[in-house]
C-alpha cells in the first residue's frame, strides 16, 4: 500500500501534474496541500474518472487539503477538534484497508513567516492545538498516518544551509520542539527509519535556481503511528515532477506500508 502527499501549490495550475503522476504512480492515498480552491471548484468528476474518492476541505485563494483515496473513506473531520480556526489547513478521514482501518491526517502547517510576528504566535498556538487533538485521535485510531507540508526542517540535515538560516522560520528551537512534542506522542519519521542520500529535501525555492542547485529544505514529511512501524517498507522523494514544465515548488513524499494482512 502506497500513500503520499504533495503540496501542489495550487490545483487548478497544476492538476494535470497530478493526474501525470497518479498515471505513473498510482498510489492507494494521496493527500494535497495548498489547493488554493473552494470545495465548489474541486474537480470531483474528474479524479473520480481517474479511480479516486476525494475527501476536501477547500478555501478560496489559500490553503486548502483533500485526500485522494482508490477505497472508500469514512468518518471525516476537518479542522482541529476545539480549536476555532479560519483556514482550511488539516482534514482527517478513515481509509478501509485489508489490514483494517486506517487513519490519515492530511496537514498543511502554518508557515509562521518570521519568529517575533504575530504569524509565528499564530503556528505555535496551532502546533499546541493539533499535538492535544491528535492525542485523543491515536487513542482512537492506533494505526494513523500524519503527513503533508510541515513547514518545519526538523533536523540540520533537513537544510540546505543549516548555519545561515539556524533560527530563521523552519529552522527555529520552538518549531523543532513542536516536531519532537509530535514524535513524543508515539509518532516515527518514517523517512528516517531508512539510509537516505545526503540533502534530500521535499522543497525548493522557484527562485535563485533553488531546484537547480539544490537549495532545499525537507519540510514535508509522514510520520506513522508506532504500531505501523513494522509494516513500513520505504519511503522516498520523488524528485521527478519538480523538473516539469511550471512546477510545484515541492515534490511529493511516498510511504511504501506492508498491508500487514
Amino acid at each position: 500500500m502506497k500513500i503520499a502527499t504533495w503540496n501542489v501549490n495550487s490545483l487548478t495550475a497544476r492538476l494535470q501534474h497530478v493526474l501525470d503522476w497518479l498515471i505513473a504512480n498510482p498510489v492507494d492515498v494521496l493527500c494535497l496541500q495548498e489547493l488554493k480552491m473552494s470545495d465548489d471548484k474541486f474537480p470531483l468528476d474528474v479524479l473520480k474518472s481517474a479511480g479516486y474518492e476525494a475527501a476536501v476541505f477547500g478555501q478560496k485563494t489559500y490553503n486548502g487539503v483533500a485526500i485522494l483515496s482508490l477505497a472508500p473513506m469514512r468518518d471525516v473531520a476537518r479542522n482541529i477538534g476545539g480549536f476555532t480556526d479560519d483556514q482550511s489547513r488539516v482534514i482527517a478521514a478513515t481509509v478501509e484497508t485489508p489490514a483494517g482501518p486506517l487513519r490519515i491526517v492530511n496537514g498543511y502547517f502554518v508557515n509562521g513567516q518570521a519568529p517575533g510576528t504575530d504569524k509565528f504566535e499564530y503556528k505555535m498556538g496551532w502546533l499546541r492545538a493539533l499535538r492535544e487533538w491528535l492525542r485523543a485521535e491515536m487513542a482512537a485510531h492506533p494505526n494513523l498516518v500524519l503527513l503533508g507540508d510541515f513547514n518545519i526542517a526538523p533536523e540540520d540535515r533537513d537544510s540546505f544551509d543549516p548555519v545561515g538560516l539556524a533560527e530563521t522560520i523552519h529552522h527555529t528551537t520552538e518549531e523543532r520542539e513542536h516536531f519532537k512534542a509530535l514524535l513524543q506522542l508515539g509518532l516515527v519519521d518514517s523517512f528516517r527509519l531508512f539510509e537516505q542520500p545526503e540533502k534530500s529535501f521535499s522543497w525548493w525555492d522557484y527562485r535563485m535556481l533553488g531546484y537547480q542547485k539544490n537549495r532545499g529544505l525537507r519540510i514535508d514529511h509522514i510520520l506513522v503511528s508506532e504500531p505501523l512501524v513494522p509494516r513500513v517498507k520505504g519511503c522516498i522523494i520523488d524528485r521527478v515532477p519538480r523538473k516539469w514544465e511550471k512546477p510545484s515548488d515541492h515534490a511529493p513524499v511516498v510511504l511504501d506500508l506492508d498491508q500487514g494482512i
